[in-house]
């Protein structure tokens, strides 16, 4: 059986419910069709995720994490041109010298 795949909008919408507190969790899982379970899961979730966002470390992260991606894609632009003139290379040397 395949899990089911929550978008992060309706998580965060239903975390969002849970921590005002206006509506017991049932009634928030019941509106959004899911298992009252995820709604406490998904509340904990941003209540341990908020004060890192307010955090200076927060922004290094975000800046590590860019530097990181640029780090990277750049290393895949790399290896595409490697794989692209070893296909040339490789096409050659097996075409070219058997003489088909």
């Amino acid at each position: 059986m395949k899990r089911k795949r929550y978008s992060p909008e309706l998580k965060a919408r239903a975390a969002i419910e849970a921590i005002r507190g206006l509506k017991t969790a049932h009634e928030i899982a019941r509106g959004h069709q899911v298992h009252p379970n995820l709604v406490g899961l998904w509340k904990r979730q941003a209540l341990e995720f908020l004060p890192g966002l307010f955090s200076r470390k927060g922004d290094r992260n975000h800046e590590d994490q860019e530097q990181l991606a640029k780090e990277l894609y750049q290393r895949i632009g790399q290896l595409e041109m490697e794989l692209e003139w070893l296909k040339k290379n490789d096409g050659l040397s097996r075409f070219g010298k058997s003489g088909r």
